[in-house]
């Protein structure tokens, strides 16, 4: 099938664009991405997840941030949550472009099929970056890949992410890259000495101790159990590790802990709220995400990097981020990448951090330059440039109705 002709769209005109979002929810890293593109455009954000998701931490919480939207109703199936009231606020509004996340397994698919009803640009958003190796997965890839190579453009957390879409047979001049960002004003804000000082007191650490951090869930895909085993293969004795979260792993790996004698060197926090792990990532000296690919789950980011390193914290990252192979951690400028699944490295990694103050604020100033452009700006520009693409290429926008603007614009007749 011959490409459509490329149709000349003002730029102002597309800042006026309808654009439907359809998205699992509004989370505290979203909030400030999703202000600024409904500052961009005329968007409607349809979120669809009943916060029960198995990869989500129900006491952060959903968003409700200053934009039009609505947390759909539904109902589950399995892991399907089935929400009737989508297809009808598809059909029924006036839009130019429906944006769907790649995580809805009803969702995404009921999004395409009314962007093809209407006859307007599909776009995909993903931060998936290989083939998810269950039953379920491998039995509907053949779906997934006809929605990655027949979205009108798709729009990635990173390159690493185009580089897995491009293996998979999607022209690279569809995608396009949104570079995952959280809210850097919040996270970067200056902690008192002082709180970071009584911080260093509840998780038991003396002055002379170094505090390396962990947050997020622990679940498998996390890699804590490989960590642990790192702690145990330091020649230092002045690092104590502190974990920050819950998950259906934390009783196995205190546990775990218990029984590889670290009770003394590793402690457990449990949930802390987005708000305040901002004191946590200012008292430690590192920052360590030692995830690994699981049948189930890779890495797509990790915002806690983005956290960690808003607070000038030098990060130890897996090949397994996306953050890592994204290319916001810079082995050996930043923080360091090291193998996944390898207590050893991460121990050496660790070591080579804690021993050098020197290098430890090297990468924390590095870390605090970088982050600055992984931004919602930034990240919403990613998508402006997949809706610029699409509309260009669209016969679905009304010559007279984008061709008037563009003339208003430009200080023609109205």
């Amino acid at each position: 099938m011959s490409e459509p002709a490329v149709t000349q769209v003002n730029e102002a005109a597309i800042r006026r664009a309808r654009v439907a979002f359809v998205l699992p929810q509004c989370t505290h890293y979203t909030q400030g991405l999703f202000e600024t593109l409904a500052a961009r455009y005329e968007a409607d954000f349809f979120f669809f997840s009943d916060g029960k998701d198995w990869y989500w931490e129900q006491r952060n919480g959903y968003r409700r941030g200053r934009f039009r939207h609505e947390y759909l109703s539904g109902f589950r199936v399995g892991s399907m949550r089935i929400l009737h009231s989508l297809p009808k606020r598809l059909l029924s509004a006036q839009y130019d472009a429906i944006v769907a996340a790649i995580d809805g397994r009803f969702a995404l698919p009921v999004s395409m099929v009314c962007a093809r009803l209407k006859r307007i640009p599909f776009v995909l958003w993903t931060g998936i970056w290989n083939r998810i190796d269950t039953l379920f997965h491998r039995t509907v890839f053949p779906v997934t890949r006809f929605v990655y190579r027949n979205a009108d453009a798709v729009v990635t957390y990173g390159t690493h992410v185009r580089r897995y879409l491009e293996r998979e047979g999607v022209q690279g001049e569809r995608i396009f890259v949104a570079p995952h960002a959280v809210d850097n004003a919040a996270i970067s804000r200056t902690v008192p000495e002082t709180e970071a000082t009584s911080l260093r007191k509840r998780v038991r650490l003396s002055e002379s101790q170094l505090m390396l951090l962990f947050v997020g869930r622990l679940e498998p895909v996390k890699g804590v159990a490989y960590l642990l085993e790192a702690m145990i293969k330091l020649r230092r004795s002045d690092v104590q590790l502190v974990i920050v979260g819950n998950g259906s792993e934390g009783e196995n790996l205190r546990w775990a802990a218990g029984q590889l004698g670290l009770q003394d060197r590793v402690y457990f926090v449990g949930y802390v709220s987005p708000e305040q792990t901002r004191v946590y990532y200012a008292a430690a000296f590192g920052f360590v995400l030692p995830s690994v690919t699981t049948p189930r789950e890779k890495e797509t980011w990790g915002s806690v990097v983005n956290e960690a390193m808003n607070q000038g914290v030098p990060v130890i990252a897996t090949e397994a981020v996306g953050a890592a192979a994204g290319g916001l951690v810079l082995d050996g400028v930043n923080g360091f990448v090291v193998p996944e699944k390898d207590s050893s490295a991460l121990a050496r990694a660790i070591e080579t951090l804690a021993a050098d103050a020197l290098l430890r604020k090297r990468m924390s100033d590095a870390a605090r330059s970088a982050v600055t452009v992984w931004n919602h700006e930034r990240m919403a520009d990613g998508f402006g440039q997949a809706l610029s693409y699409v509309f260009a290429r669209s016969k679905s926008l009304s010559a007279e109705r984008w061709g008037s603007s563009a003339q208003t614009e430009a200080g023609g007749p109205a």
